[in-house]
């Protein structure tokens, strides 16, 4: 069997095994969520391993965004699932006086989640976690770009659970590509503006619902009243976390202009003391995913004003962290996401200024403020629409699992992360239960003269 037929055949055999209604059951659930955050913990090294192998993420980095961030994900979703499983009870309306209305949630079937290379770990199973919960079989495809993390993956899972549930198909695009071609319940995917306009063309094909984890470029906005000390330390670690290639680090920053020289002078004394005076030694400090990648940064770099860093080394796909002054909207760092250790600096006067620098960039996946005026918090986040994101600090809202993540327009459809995980893998039943006992015979035919009792009662509404 190739293999396409492979494919298709576990896309079938999930089916067949969903149809058997046992992922439904909360209890198997439950046991399933608690059986993959053990498998965690014993693949914990290996994870680890893995992790530095791909972007020489030091172990604290790994667990804290990758294995420490999944675990809280399956606590919480195991302590609050038998609350979100319960049918919602709503109101009824006149019109079904003395019926029952309620919302259950269901199951779509087999999902096929794709997940990118950037985190590797987390984004491939924080959304499995999700799938899981509401009840769902699930083909997971890793990034082949992080091929050592989807080598564990594709060990730890298909080594303990029946591919007729659960499963990981490695791959590069080929497989992506027919994998895209089987009709799934569902498809969620993290990755790239580009590849997401692919995944929901072919989705539309059988029309499967999806929801679309993309990036954008997210504006980092500093007023003058601010810590700047504290300002420069959240501001460093949100953007330099993973060496820059994060979906919601802080793509450039807009400071006010009379606070510009300082902020600038803090951030370049706390990137040293986070990774030292010679940072290509610190134990603390990722790479670049590959040369493919650095080569893309390194070009993003020509022709441009260097505040500080700008330092390299290809051998070591290193590229330290790097600040660039008001480089030029048309050039290629201001026209794509950057996703690496590389923060344009611009600056601004007036809250006019800042719209006509963000307008050029519409639908960022987050928005990052620091400011301790109540107003310009107001204004900025009612005239700028974006996904998500924090006040004074960085990348943070992603930690809570009590506020859904995702993006909006370009930069994503769809959320997940604690309940919106549950959410998003279910689908909403609305049911009307009425009894035989009451009946408002005045909606049969013959309807007479009743417009007048029904315009009464429908009023009423």
């Amino acid at each position: 069997m190739n293999l396409n037929d492979n494919m298709k055949e576990i896309v079938i055999q999930q089916k067949e095994f969903f149809n058997t209604h046992i992922t439904k059951s909360l209890e198997f659930r439950i046991e399933n969520l608690k059986k993959l955050k053990k498998l965690i913990q014993e693949y914990e090294s290996e994870i680890i391993d893995a992790l530095y192998s791909d972007l020489r993420k030091s172990k604290f980095e790994a667990y804290e965004t990758e294995i420490g961030v999944v675990i809280q994900e399956i606590n919480y979703t195991i302590k609050h699932l038998k609350k979100w499983s319960k049918n919602r009870k709503v109101k009824t309306n006149l019109m079904n006086f003395k019926a029952k209305s309620y919302i259950k949630k269901s199951p779509y079937g087999s999902a096929l989640i794709i997940a990118p290379w950037n985190y590797p770990f987390q984004l491939a199973l924080s959304p499995l976690i999700g799938a899981i919960a509401a009840g769902n079989c699930a083909v997971l495809k890793p990034s082949e770009i992080s091929k050592n993390t989807a080598l564990v993956l594709e060990k730890m899972i298909n080594n303990n659970f029946e591919k007729k549930y659960i499963t990981v198909i490695n791959g590069g695009i080929e497989v992506s590509e027919a994998l895209l071609a089987l009709q799934f319940d569902y498809i969620f995917f993290t990755g790239s503006v580009a590849v997401g306009k692919i995944i929901m063309e072919k989705a539309s094909k059988h029309l499967i619902p999806v929801t679309l984890e993309l990036g954008g470029k997210s504006p980092l906005i500093v007023d003058k009243k601010v810590n700047i000390d504290k300002a420069a330390k959240r501001i460093v670690w949100g953007k330099f976390l993973n060496a820059g290639q994060t979906c919601v680090a802080p793509d450039y920053l807009i400071v006010h202009k009379d606070i510009k020289d300082d902020l600038i002078n803090a951030i370049k004394l706390t990137i040293q003391s986070f990774y030292g005076d010679n940072i290509i030694l610190s134990p603390d400090y990722p790479r670049i995913i590959n040369e493919k990648h650095f080569d893309r940064l390194s070009s993003l770099l020509e022709k441009q004003s260097v505040i500080y860093g700008c330092i390299s080394n290809r051998e070591e796909r290193y590229i330290s962290p790097t600040l660039i002054d008001s480089p030029k909207m048309d050039s290629n760092i201001m026209q794509e996401e950057i996703f690496g250790p590389i923060l344009p600096v611009f600056d601004f006067e007036t809250e006019e200024d800042i719209y006509n620098i963000t307008s050029k960039f519409p639908n960022p996946l987050a928005l990052y403020l620091f400011t301790n005026n109540k107003k310009m918090v107001e204004n900025i986040h009612q005239n700028i629409l974006f996904g998500g994101g924090c006040v004074n600090d960085t990348v943070m809202h992603l930690t809570s699992p009590y506020l859904p993540f995702g993006g909006v327009g370009t930069s994503g459809v769809g959320n997940y992360h604690g309940k919106a995980s549950f959410d998003t893998f279910s689908h909403e039943k609305s049911i009307l239960h009425k009894r035989f006992w009451f009946d408002l015979t005045f909606k049969y035919p013959p309807y007479n003269n009743r417009v007048g009792w029904l315009k009464k009662i429908m009023n009423k509404l």
